[in-house]
C-alpha cells in the first residue's frame, strides 16, 4: 500500500475517533445541576387504579407536584402550568409526571380519573396518584419536604406548597442554582418564570 494511502486510512481514523469522542461527550455530558438526594420511594394507585411506584420513573426524567382536585386556589394554576410541560414534553417517553393528591378520601381513582380527563391529560406518564392519608402526609413533609396539610380555615380544608420537584433518570431530586450561588431546591409552579426555569432544566436532564 502507497505512503499516501496509509496517510488517508489514518486520517479518517482520526476524525472517526474525534468524532465518536464528541458524540459521546455530548450524549453523556452534565447537566450542571445540584443533586440534592434520592427521591423517596413511594407506591401508589394512579387514576387508571393502577400501582405505581418510583420505580416505574426509572429511566425518566419526572416532575412531582402535591395538590387535590377540589382546590379553588394555586392547584388549577399548578395544574395548568404542568400541560405546559406535558406539550412541552408530548411524546417523549423519557419523561413523567407525578401529581399526588393530598386529599385522597375524595380523590379516589376514579374521581382523579374524571380530574385528568378533563384538564386534557394525553401524556401515558402523567399519573395522578393516590393512597393512604398519613402516607401521603408523611411522604410530602418528611420525604420531599414540601407541605401539605389540613387547614379548616383554607379553602378546600388543605394548605400546601405551589412547588415542583424535579427528578433525573437515576432518581436523583434535581434543581437549578439562585444568583447567588444556591441550589433553589424546588421550582415555582405557580409563576411563568419557575415553568420556565423547570422547562429548560428538563431538557437538560434528557440530554444527560
Amino acid at each position: 500500500m502507497k505512503k499516501n494511502s496509509y496517510i488517508g486510512i489514518s486520517f479518517i481514523v482520526l476524525l472517526f475517533g474525534i468524532w465518536t469522542v464528541k458524540e459521546l461527550t455530548e450524549r453523556f455530558k452534565d447537566s450542571g445541576l445540584e443533586k440534592l438526594g434520592k427521591v423517596p420511594t413511594f407506591e401508589l394507585t394512579d387514576q387508571n387504579g393502577k400501582k405505581v411506584t418510583n420505580k416505574d420513573y426509572q429511566g425518566k426524567v419526572f416532575v412531582v407536584e402535591f395538590f387535590f382536585a377540589n382546590c379553588a386556589t394555586i392547584c388549577p394554576k399548578m395544574n395548568q402550568n404542568m400541560l405546559q410541560l406535558q406539550e412541552a414534553n408530548y411524546g417523549n417517553l423519557d419523561f413523567g409526571i407525578a401529581s399526588i393528591t393530598i386529599d385522597p378520601e375524595n380523590d379516589t381513582a376514579a374521581a382523579l380519573k374524571e380530574h385528568a380527563t378533563k384538564l386534557g391529560v394525553k401524556h401515558p406518564n402523567w399519573h395522578f396518584l393516590t393512597g393512604n392519608y398519613e402516607y401521603i402526609m408523611n411522604l410530602a413533609n418528611k420525604g420531599f419536604n414540601i407541605y401539605a396539610g389540613k387547614d379548616e380555615k383554607a379553602q378546600g380544608g388543605f394548605e400546601h406548597s405551589g412547588l415542583f420537584a424535579l427528578i433525573d433518570k437515576e432518581g436523583n431530586i434535581r434543581c437549578r442554582k439562585d444568583n447567588f450561588g444556591n441550589p433553589i431546591l424546588y421550582y415555582d409552579g405557580l409563576e411563568q418564570p419557575g415553568i420556565d426555569a423547570i422547562k429548560e432544566d428538563i431538557k437538560l436532564l434528557l440530554e444527560e
